[in-house]
């Protein structure tokens, strides 16, 4: 079996991406993946998106598959802040529109090949691609800190473990972090019936607070923050720009990204939180089993002790964890802390293959962490691929 472009991925980036090269003629396309498999598996029922309604529409073509044309098509009210449940629905929607024909089947393994890539699929069955772009998420990524590793996960998990918190009805737990994860996670679990408590290392918990006026008055609005609403003030422009960002110094993207990416909750959580404390400037230093609960030990020596401690510290993005990677393919692609080098096409040091998404934001900016960042992920690829259809250094012309 052969391909020009396969897609490792179908998740927002994924089925964005080959909505927008599908209408290319004479491309042969493969998407691999279940349809947003990781936001209905690894993210809480109950949920709400933090990204405003207009940076949570995937991309097509013309701009044709938003939320707003799915409210319409489909007679379902889409509330904002978007609810997970409805956003999931809208994936599957948008998939079924633009994107009809997705092979479900796991990608195993992607290694060096006569023609570009071989890859191997769960079943056995390989396949010969001229080009391979993984959108592939950030589940890999998730960051547990050493001091909880060695724990079972009846103890202690990462946020992402879980689909149903209402598990935890009736228990103590400790929510580790201070950002829309980690406070989000604490009001569920709040409303589900645990006695919960959030640590933050943080010495403060930021909100995503706006004024009132800058709402009713679009023009002011708009001159401040860019529809994502990725950054603050002013450099929300910048973010949104992502063939300007990668122009500034690497020393000033590097501090215009941290400061976006602050950890942070939504001003509509802020209420949901009345009944939940939440104790910011510590930290675990240690947690020790003890019957079947888990005694924490924080920097200022006072101590909890908790049935369950839930990690909501983040992701790092390292395409090192990527399992399918063959080892010779990952040894040639140029990283910078866990992060491919990218040109302007997403490709990397390797002629053809493409990371999309989180391992982005590096050389893109934090706009690629979110879904506002698949518009111009899926147009600055397709320019790519369609401008030179076969990779620098290949010499054998694309599958017919």
């Amino acid at each position: 079996m052969k391909c020009d472009v396969a897609i490792l991925g179908a998740g927002p980036y994924g089925l964005s991406a080959a909505a927008h090269l599908r209408l290319a003629d004479g491309l042969d396309i493969r998407v691999f993946g279940e349809p947003m498999s990781f936001w209905e598996r690894h993210m809480p029922v109950g949920m709400l998106l933090r990204s405003p309604w207009e940076a949570s529409h995937l991309s097509a073509p013309s701009r044709a598959l938003t939320l707003d044309a799915y409210q319409l098509a489909s007679d379902n009210h889409v509330s904002s802040p978007v609810p997970l449940d409805r956003f999931i629905d809208y994936g599957r929607w948008f998939q079924r529109q633009a994107v009809p024909e997705v092979d479900e089947r796991r990608i195993t393994r992607i290694e060096p090949g006569p023609v570009g890539f071989r890859l191997t699929l769960v079943d056995g069955e390989t396949l010969q691609s001229r080009r391979v772009v993984v959108p592939a998420g950030i589940g890999p990524f998730a960051w547990r800190p050493p001091q909880f590793r060695s724990l079972p996960p009846s103890l202690a998990s990462h946020s992402s473990d879980h689909r149903d918190l209402g598990r935890f009805a009736g228990q103590q737990v400790v929510v580790i972090g201070a950002g829309q994860s980690a406070l989000e996670s604490a009001a569920l679990l709040h409303e589900m019936g645990a006695d919960v408590e959030v640590l933050a290392r943080a010495p403060v918990v930021h909100w995503l607070w706006r004024r009132p006026w800058l709402h009713t008055c679009k023009p002011v609005s708009r001159l401040l923050y860019a529809p994502a609403e990725v950054g603050p003030a002013f450099v929300s422009h910048l973010v949104s720009a992502p063939h300007w960002y990668r122009q500034l110094p690497r020393r000033l993207q590097d501090r215009l990204g941290q400061r976006s990416l602050r950890p942070a909750g939504a001003r509509w959580l802020r209420p949901r939180l009345a009944g939940v404390p939440i104790t910011t400037g510590k930290t675990v230093t240690a947690a020790a089993p003890v019957s079947k609960q888990l005694r924490l030990t924080l920097d200022d020596g006072s101590e909890r002790r908790v049935h369950h401690v839930l990690l909501a510290t983040g992701y790092r993005v390292n395409v090192s964890l990527y399992s399918f990677l063959a080892g010779e393919l990952l040894a040639s692609i140029q990283c910078t802390d866990g992060y491919p080098e990218l040109d302007t096409g997403f490709e990397t040091s390797v002629p053809g293959l493409h990371f999309l998404g989180a391992p982005a934001a590096r050389s893109f900016g934090p706009l690629m962490r979110f879904v506002a960042g698949t518009e111009f992920a899926a147009r600055a690829l397709t320019h790519r691929i369609l401008s030179n259809p076969a990779p620098e250094g290949s010499s054998v012309c694309l599958a017919q």
